[in-house]
């Protein structure tokens, strides 16, 4: 709980924090009680420091109540949207503390005062969220700055694992691809050095294959990898008993032993810099037993609790880890895996929502961009 609690809270000042906590308490506990449950008689809602009361009082809660809740969002992700509107929204609370003790307080010279001493809490709060500009949605330090100058990124040759190594490249990380299509990571190497002025290496190998996540290990042991982006992986559709055995430990040893290899080789690297991170693109199947994908859904279940257990074990040692859970993807995973073909997010979204969220959180499910024709 308390590694819980320090995640949570870090990278905001005190105030900032006990403003995150006040908006949540808010959003998820007295609005709903006060809009659902409060008798509309006795409800009472004041804006700008005039009051409502009854009907025109529970009509105005559903703004408090999103109000709040975009609050307790926008703080927690630190977003760039609540400059200028959170100092907007506690510089008119001060107003309304003013109003209110001198048209509904006891008014006259008293009110004033009572007023003024009311207010200056919220006007010295506005003032610090209008200089807070710079946490709100700050751009950090890049990729290689936070972590280091290399990356090895499996799957690298079609979908997520391409937007990966372009995404990391953009961010000044030389990049190590590894698949078995060597003419695709050839010309992505190519594109990335070519684009984005890194080094790249091209690691052929079938990690479906015993022994193939060690020899990707051996590959780029020479190279100081920061970024370790486990993402390959395939599924089959279909009943289990009418599935090839051979197909079903290829499964199984592509998303689950080939990541447990790699981290552990790579981890002792990351240890002695001191900083590091893992990506492992898991799935949105690996929350539920999926019929005729139950062997898929499995090896991503496995994903999801080796990632999550590992983000908790390693963070301390500045290392991030990351368990990416996409949804539908319009990647070449659909035709491999025998499905109806469907739409789906685009891998550049899905790269990008990982990417955001590494370091922040230990996994991601990405919100679908899916694409209408």
């Amino acid at each position: 709980m308390r590694d819980w609690l320090r995640f949570v809270l870090e990278g905001r000042p005190w105030w900032m924090n006990a403003l995150m906590v006040f908006s949540a308490y808010m959003a998820f506990v007295y609005v709903p009680w006060d809009f659902f449950v409060k008798p509309m008689a006795h409800d009472q809602e004041v804006w700008f420091g005039v009051l409502f009361t009854g009907f025109w009082a529970k009509l105005t809660e559903p703004l408090h109540w999103a109000i709040y809740a975009a609050g307790a969002y926008g703080f927690y992700r630190m977003r760039g949207w609540m400059w200028p509107w959170a100092a907007v929204y506690v510089a008119s609370i001060s107003i309304g503390m003013l109003v209110w003790c001198v048209f509904y307080g006891i008014g006259g010279l008293g009110g004033l005062l009572l007023g003024v001493v009311s207010a200056l809490p919220f006007a010295w709060l506005a003032r610090e969220l209008w200089r807070s500009e710079g946490l709100f949605g700050a751009r950090g330090p890049s990729l290689s700055e936070r972590y280091g100058e290399w990356a090895l990124v499996t799957g690298a040759s079609a979908g997520i694992g391409v937007e990966f190594a372009r995404s990391l490249a953009r961010e000044g990380v030389s990049c190590a691809l590894s698949a078995r299509r060597g003419e695709r990571l050839e010309t992505l190497a190519t594109e990335l050095e070519q684009t984005w002025r890194v080094q790249t290496r091209v690691v052929v190998e079938d990690l479906s294959q015993p022994g193939g996540a060690e020899r990707v290990a051996e590959a780029v042991a020479d190279l100081p990898i920061a970024i370790l982006v486990n993402n390959a992986g395939v599924g089959a559709a279909g009943r289990f008993d009418r599935r090839a055995t051979e197909q079903l430990r290829d499964m199984v040893e592509l998303n689950c032993v080939a990541p447990v290899v790699l981290t552990s080789r790579l981890l002792p690297g990351m240890h002695a810099r001191g900083r590091g991170a893992v990506v492992i693109t898991g799935s949105i199947a690996g929350r539920q037993p999926l019929p005729l994908h139950g062997v898929y859904s499995a090896t991503k279940a496995f994903d999801a609790f080796l990632g999550e257990s590992l983000f908790v074990e390693l963070r301390k040692e500045g290392i991030d880890v990351l368990v990416l859970e996409p949804g539908a993807t319009e990647t070449e995973f659909q035709e491999t895996a025998g499905e109806v073909p469907h739409p789906g997010a685009s891998p550049a979204a899905v790269v990008e929502a990982a990417l955001e969220a590494l370091g922040r959180q230990p996994s991601v499910k990405p919100l679908s961009d899916i694409r209408t024709v």
